[in-house]
């Protein structure tokens, strides 16, 4: 069985700790105790480390040796418009899981008004989110949770593979994969929100020549549009990438 993994701010002369709520999570609820084996990640490396004290609001690591971790294939962006909080958080910790590297909220026409504005609020919430998510999954490191940005700044996007996803009309996702991946590859997917992107979104996407894909005939929730479209990338990368 995996061992379980945490994060923690930093390791400083081959010792970590962990204080505060969460502490009080690892040391209360998870019953860690002094001696037990966990790997810990300072959100660089990994290391397998020994629990050498464990309080209530502080446990704390000895470092035993650095873990190699894999090199991620491919590099994802999420650019996904925000929609009902309940749901982007859902599509959140799945994107965490799925290895995302950064998660960018996007102000569409048709997200709800004040979504923006509230979720200046969210964001420490969303990083909590990602971080546990993270643990849960075995990330080596976190995704970056931004803020809130406008559909014309999503746009400036500048990574290698720029894909929207469009309900009808557009080339299969797996179908735009590229024959030959290289592993570390960058790839950005937009997603749109519930009711879809205005036909002036389209007009101002297509301008910026983001590729069009989609993932079927069947008209998906927002949220699970966009884990569909992320599992299909990491799959489509990771069979086409020499390794």
């Amino acid at each position: 069985m995996a061992r379980r993994r945490f994060f923690v701010d930093r390791v400083d002369q081959g010792h970590a700790r962990i204080a505060g709520e969460e502490a009080h999570h690892l040391s209360r609820v998870l019953r860690v105790e002094v001696g037990q084996k966990f790997e810990i990640s300072d959100n660089q490396n990994v290391y397998l480390a020994e629990v050498e004290n464990a309080r209530k609001d502080l446990v704390s690591f000895a470092i035993l040796e650095q873990i190699e971790v894999a090199v991620a294939v491919v590099r994802t962006t999420l650019l996904a418009s925000l929609i009902k909080f309940e749901h982007f958080e859902w599509m959140i910790e799945k994107a965490t899981e799925l290895g995302v590297d950064q998660v960018i909220p996007v102000e569409a026409e048709r997200s709800e008004k004040g979504l923006a504005a509230a979720a200046e609020k969210r964001v420490v919430r969303w990083r909590r989110i990602a971080r546990e998510a993270s643990e849960q999954s075995r990330r080596a490191k976190l995704p970056l949770i931004e803020t809130a940005v406008s559909l014309a700044e999503a746009l400036r996007d500048q990574t290698d593979y720029r894909y929207v996803l469009e309900e009808a009309g557009a080339t299969a996702i797996l179908a735009r994969v590229p024959d030959v991946c290289r592993v570390g590859d960058r790839v950005a997917l937009l997603v749109g929100p519930e009711g879809g992107w205005t036909d002036k979104e389209r007009a101002e996407i297509a301008a910026v020549a983001w590729t069009a894909v989609s993932l079927g005939p069947a008209i998906l929730r927002a949220e699970t549009a966009a884990i569909a479209g992320l599992s299909i990338i990491n799959a489509g990368w990771n069979a086409r990438s020499p390794r």
